[in-house]
């Protein structure tokens, strides 16, 4: 087991170092950032002054170590569009995010399951032929227009929910909350479905294709000849294997809606990361750019690593492999 921890750390680490690189990269090649900080009319006195002052003026090793060295701590500079410094914007920004993702998994995770072993246990019934429907919409649909679609029916049309925004928030140290408040579930029903569908779709039809492999298994059939009821069979037997494979997506899955809420936040201006990352890319924003992009990562490689050890607790093959290796 620590064996495994360590091996898993080590290529954690190594993740880590590449994405920072390709986000140092950013600085090299995607604009100057003395340029953005002093504009055209800048002085080259000013200019070489900047330059020693950012550590520009330096060769390219030692600039990286100091980005990695400032990375570790959190630290990626000043926005070059607001001013600020970056580490503050993300503080600022990532509650909001997070807490959109969390409530969108959780929906798929409570709808996505229970339809999928519907849909499996009752193939050609008429609801399970409306789960598959409906599962298919949600993967073809893009995310902006199912969101644009809710907020045409559910906010123009019967003006149910606010189109925009995150609502009322509460302040609980540098942490930010609008789960706290009404207005907050309010204004975070409509994104947050919005950011489901696909994932419900995508874990319902997992749910249902992983349930029907393993009714077919010979430890199954053996329950049944040892007269086990359909319930004992499909609940105690079935599905807890069926959940082994969706433990590694859904965790990857909990990872890819931090990631890819852009267009979900975009769509109901949540201020969120991905908000702030389109504003970035907009203006060029290079610091808060290389950030997101690390932050991100470093949001997939904790989440993966969570998932290959809660896989390894939950499989016992895994641990009979590695014994056996051993």
């Amino acid at each position: 087991m620590l064996s495994f921890i360590l091996q898993r750390l080590f290529q954690a680490v190594i993740v880590m170092v590449s994405v920072a690189l390709i986000a140092f990269m950013l600085f090299q090649y995607v604009g100057d950032p003395v340029v953005f900080l002093l504009g055209q009319d800048a002085t080259p006195e000013q200019i070489r002054s900047l330059r020693a002052d950012l550590g520009l003026d330096k060769s390219v090793v030692v600039q990286f170590g100091s980005f990695l060295a400032n990375a570790v701590q959190g630290e990626f500079g000043l926005s070059l569009r607001q001013g600020a410094k970056v580490s503050r914007l993300i503080a600022e920004r990532f509650p909001a995010t997070l807490e959109l993702a969390l409530i969108a998994a959780l929906l798929a995770l409570a709808l996505g399951i229970p339809m999928g072993v519907y849909a499996a246990l009752n193939r050609g019934s008429f609801m399970s032929q409306v789960f598959m429907t409906i599962s298919l919409l949600g993967v073809s649909l893009p995310t902006f227009l199912i969101g644009i679609m809710l907020i045409l029916i559910f906010a123009v049309g019967l003006g149910w929910f606010p189109s925009f925004g995150r609502g009322e928030v509460v302040q609980m140290g540098w942490w930010s909350t609008g789960l706290l408040t009404a207005k907050g579930w309010h204004h975070i029903v409509l994104p947050s479905i919005t950011l489901a569908i696909f994932q419900l779709t995508l874990i319902m039809r997992l749910v249902r294709a992983e349930m029907l492999e393993v009714l077919r298994t010979d430890y199954v059939k053996f329950a049944r000849a040892r007269g086990l009821s359909n319930r004992a069979i499909h609940f105690g037997h079935a599905l807890k294997n069926t959940l082994v494979p969706v433990i590694t997506i859904t965790g990857l899955q909990l990872g890819a809606l931090i990631a890819f809420a852009i267009i979900t936040e975009t769509v109901f201006q949540w201020p969120g990361l991905g908000l702030l990352f389109i504003q970035a890319v907009t203006f060029a924003d290079i610091p808060v750019m290389a950030a997101y992009l690390c932050l991100i990562a470093l949001i997939f490689v904790v989440i993966n690593l969570v998932v290959d050890l809660l896989y390894f607790a939950v499989d016992p093959r895994l641990r009979v492999g590695k014994a056996g290796g051993h």
